[in-house]
């Protein structure tokens, strides 16, 4: 079964930076969109364009058939699906239940279990892309869960993502935004030392990054963030709190596999460095601080 618009209310919960426009994309997709944030304003907006306000994560799930849930941290998302109140005990039989945070994947393979034995739908569907591939529609979806519910689904996630691709069962989804996030972040560290490189050496670091960004050091990061650094925009499309989040979960599942990753204890030794200096909600390409003025 594919579902389409017209056929399911669908909720979504948590409208930060990303949030927010993907919440958006379903809505402007021709869906029935039910909200919730724990800041009410966030949702003026979407409220404005048609969805509805639902007053608390469990009115939202015993309104819909889709739930959808952005949030912070793994302890947000245990409370929002396995506390008493949460959506879990909520919501209605047979609902699908989507958490795109970037969380633990062993607890996405407890809600997993536990939506399971309510004959609910359970994915752990991470994301990548930013606040950029959130606003146009193209982020990348990681999903782990029941192959049958990633294809009943499609139709909603291709309205935010480009590339949506099945990983295996519960917590898969998870474990890949992980290998996502190591790379990322000794990546990150490559692209502020280039562009201190590059101003340290008297060049046009604008310059610089036309050459290298088309050759075998081109990445997302290199293309994304090395122009927000280069004008001195070190506004989050990605909080370094929510970094330091992640890179803390890849570091205990590293640890649990055995696993040494140098560079990222790195990258997450330097980013508590800019946490504990203030920077703790400013974008992941405000690195370029320990380079430049730390």
């Amino acid at each position: 079964m594919v579902i389409s618009p017209g056929q399911a209310s669908v909720g979504f919960i948590g409208l930060g930076v990303m949030g927010h426009s993907m919440a958006g994309h379903i809505l402007a997709g021709g869906y029935d969109l039910h909200v919730y944030t724990r800041t009410a304003s966030k949702a003026e907006e979407l409220t404005g364009r048609g969805a509805v306000w639902q007053e608390t994560p469990a009115k939202l799930a015993q309104a819909c058939d889709i739930i959808l849930t952005m949030v912070g941290y793994p302890q947000d998302v245990e409370e929002l699906y396995l506390g008493e109140d949460g959506l879990i005990a909520n919501a209605r039989h047979g609902a699908y239940l989507l958490d795109m945070t970037t969380s633990s994947p062993a607890l996405a393979r407890r809600i997993g279990e536990a939506a399971d034995k309510r004959g609910l739908h359970a994915l752990d569907a991470p994301v990548s892309g930013g606040d950029i591939g959130a606003r146009e529609g193209r982020l990348s979806i990681m999903i782990g869960g029941e192959a049958e519910d990633v294809e009943a689904l499609r139709p909603i996630l291709s309205l935010m993502g480009r590339q949506i691709v099945h990983q295996g069962p519960a917590g898969a989804g998870q474990h890949t935004k992980m290998c996502n996030q190591i790379a990322i972040a000794s990546n990150m560290m490559g692209v502020c030392e280039a562009m201190a490189y590059a101003e340290s050496a008297g060049l046009d670091p604008q310059t610089v990054l036309k050459s290298i960004e088309s050759g075998a050091a081109g990445s997302w990061s290199l293309s994304n963030l090395a122009p927000r650094i280069i004008a001195g925009d070190l506004a989050p499309g990605f909080y370094i709190k929510h970094f330091i989040k992640d890179m803390g979960i890849a570091l205990e599942s590293a640890k649990e596999m055995n696993l040494s990753t140098p560079g990222l204890s790195l990258a997450e030794a330097l980013y508590r460095q800019l946490a504990e200096k203030g920077y703790q909600d400013q974008g992941t390409q405000a690195l370029i601080r320990y380079y430049s003025s730390m």
